[in-house]
């Protein structure tokens, strides 16, 4: 274990003011990635970092956290944080500029339709009655929620939760949860262009009752192609909406208090 700690030479001008801890946490990444902070390398100092990067303390601390959380860096109580050993377990992560990418956006969506129809199959196949009643009520407050004025997000993505908890596999579910939070902000977009097009709300509504009238029936076949089918008008009505979503993307990326 290298206990010392040796400078870093990559001296980073000071950051911008959105987004630093986001920023921080993909410098730090590409200094793990290219080897420059090695295996079991004691990283600088909080205070140490905050110097060099222009940031506070605050900032430093909250990038760190996202590495640990992603298995990048290692606490040891009494001694400092330090690089995850070679050969370690990660977590799942994305780069933080998906956050701000309608692109990058558009990708993640695509990797959860591949995700989404799987996982409607498997809840033909193996949701209980309680689960195919629980997909129907979450169903039921998507419509509750837009008849009240509001965006429905919460609930729509309360509703595809419930179908990944009736596949029968948590680890689906758990995937979901992950990519989530880097379709909120795009979603929102779309539900209020939604709401503006009721074509666009008439769509989504047959969507997610054709998903959910195959899952009743237990037809995996038919699960898989009608989620499929609504990630793919999901990913078109992304397109719809393009100038709206970069916007407010842009918008999220700087809004004052975002740190993380």
């Amino acid at each position: 274990m290298t206990s010392s700690t040796p400078p870093m030479r990559r001296l980073a001008q000071p950051m911008r003011a959105e987004r630093l801890s986001d920023r921080l946490a993909a410098t730090l990444k590409q200094l793990l990635d290219s080897g420059e902070l090695a295996p079991e390398q004691r990283l600088p100092t909080e205070q140490a970092l905050a110097a060099q990067y222009g940031v506070s303390r605050t900032v430093v601390r909250e990038a760190v956290s996202r590495l640990r959380a992603a298995g990048r860096l290692v606490a040891r109580q009494g001694s400092g944080v330090y690089v995850a050993p070679a050969g370690a377990a990660r977590a799942l992560d994305f780069d933080p500029e998906v956050l701000t990418d309608l692109d990058a956006v558009l990708q993640v969506v695509e990797v959860r339709g591949a995700l989404e129809g799987e996982i409607a199959a498997l809840a033909a196949q193996r949701a209980t009655p309680g689960q195919r009643q629980a997909i129907a009520v979450a169903l039921q407050r998507i419509a509750d929620a837009t008849a009240a004025g509001r965006d429905g997000v919460p609930e729509d993505l309360a509703f595809h939760r419930a179908i990944a908890e009736a596949s029968g596999n948590p680890q689906f579910g758990r995937l979901l949860n992950h990519l989530e939070q880097y379709l909120r902000e795009a979603m929102r977009v779309t539900r209020g262009n939604e709401a503006q097009r009721q074509d666009f709300a008439d769509a989504v509504r047959l969507e997610h009752r054709a998903l959910v009238d195959a899952i009743r029936r237990g037809d995996a076949a038919g699960a898989r192609a009608a989620a499929r089918n609504h990630m793919a008008q999901a990913e078109q009505r992304l397109h719809a909406a393009e100038d709206l979503i970069r916007d407010a993307l842009t918008r999220a990326a700087t809004r004052p208090g975002r740190s993380t």
